[in-house]
């Protein structure tokens, strides 16, 4: 706990070289634990960085009552389940708003299927590992993870996957917005 407050009072005082220690020291395992509440990665990347951020820009106003790992710990928990309550909230507000219109126009529908064969026929191109990595992503929810386990490959190499799919399939949309000038 002393040691805690003597490294915090550095902080206080602006020693960026001691603040880079903690982030460093704390990042990861700080990552885990936000994941673990979210259940994604990337978002909870987000989280930890926005916990240190908001501690370096009010270091000055900041009161520490127990250690500096339990402080971290307890703002990653705050900022995590607070971007599970806005996800919620978002997708209420989303459920809750009212349609345009009940009833796709004919000229809707056409359009939806033209896209529908371009996406299917766009996956069909792909070599057959990126298709099946982006069917299982997509269409059957599963993780970059539990999909690098399954192949035996890195999630590294997932996401460089997903990314080709997803630049391909973009290429493909745009095509057909241009030519129907959209």
């Amino acid at each position: 706990m002393l040691n805690d407050c003597i490294v915090f009072e550095k902080i206080k005082k602006g020693d960026i070289k001691t603040f880079e220690d903690v982030f460093r020291r704390y990042y990861t395992p700080l990552c885990l634990y936000s994941s673990g509440i979210t259940g994604r990665k990337e978002i909870s990347e987000e989280v930890v960085q926005d916990v240190f951020y908001n501690i370096w820009k009010e270091r000055e106003n900041i009161r520490i009552l127990r250690s500096l790992k339990s402080y971290l710990y307890g703002a990653v928990k705050n900022l995590s389940l607070r971007y599970l309550e806005n996800l919620s909230a978002e997708k209420r507000s989303l459920k809750n708003a009212p349609n345009e219109s009940s009833d796709p126009s004919p000229q809707e529908e056409l359009e939806y299927k033209e896209l529908e064969h371009i996406i299917n026929s766009t996956l069909k191109k792909l070599p057959k590992r990126r298709m099946q990595i982006f069917k299982m992503h997509r269409m059957n929810g599963k993780k970059y993870k539990e999909i690098a386990a399954h192949f035996s490959i890195s999630v590294k190499t997932v996401e460089a996957e997903m990314t080709k799919a997803y630049k391909t399939l973009r290429q493909e949309i745009e095509k057909y917005i241009i030519h129907h000038g959209f």
